[in-house]
């Protein structure tokens, strides 16, 4: 079995692996040639908020402690060995409760070939084994088009709709909430993907 962290998992040309410092030149230069397009979709510190990193290398030392303390699970996407975006597994929850939070995002010249499905599918089977967790949520802005086609692709169900949920883009904003847990995708995600089957009933 893959540990839990860390993990490098593949899948086709699409692979997860560590965020590391030696990503900090791709990194940047995806964030900054993908500023606008990714802008509307980014995270924000509300006002009171703690700080955030204010570098590269602080980011990447936050979630690397954070990843030894089995809370966030910080994956670098590559594609055909190319630095394609990020896939965090975080707020991870132990106890009687076994579930985390997924957010993403993508360069957009790799976007609509399938390589974000993939991405989120990989985690989640990874948080379903390796790291032990029972169920996995994604919130989304109801304008995101983008992300609501991974969910939907990987039949994902939504369950509710949770009005200023995450502070994004310098406000609080609405979010369209989704899960899925182990019970529902027994063969895993990536199998559902690649096979074409529906959630489980």
């Amino acid at each position: 079995m893959t540990r839990a962290w860390p993990a490098r998992l593949t899948s086709r040309d699409v692979t997860l692996r560590p965020l590391s410092y030696a990503d900090a030149g791709p990194w940047r230069a995806a964030r900054s040639r993908n500023a606008a397009w990714l802008g509307p979709w980014d995270a924000t510190v509300p006002p009171g908020g703690d700080a955030r990193p204010t570098s590269y290398r602080a980011l990447v030392r936050r979630l690397h402690q954070q990843a030894r303390r089995g809370t966030t699970y910080p994956f670098a996407v590559e594609v055909d060995d190319r630095f394609a975006g990020q896939v965090t597994v975080n707020n991870v929850v132990r106890g009687s409760a076994l579930f985390a939070s997924i957010g993403y995002w993508l360069d957009r010249d790799l976007a609509g070939r399938g390589v974000m499905p993939r991405a989120v599918a990989l985690a989640v089977d990874h948080c379903f084994t390796a790291v032990g967790l029972h169920r996995i949520e994604i919130a989304i802005r109801p304008e995101n088009s983008n992300s609501l086609r991974v969910v939907e692709k990987l039949g994902i169900r939504e369950y509710g709709y949770a009005p200023r949920y995450l502070h994004i883009d310098g406000a609080w904003r609405d979010h369209r909430l989704y899960a899925v847990t182990a019970e529902e995708c027994p063969g895993g995600l990536l199998a559902r993907l690649d096979g074409g089957v529906g959630p489980e009933l």
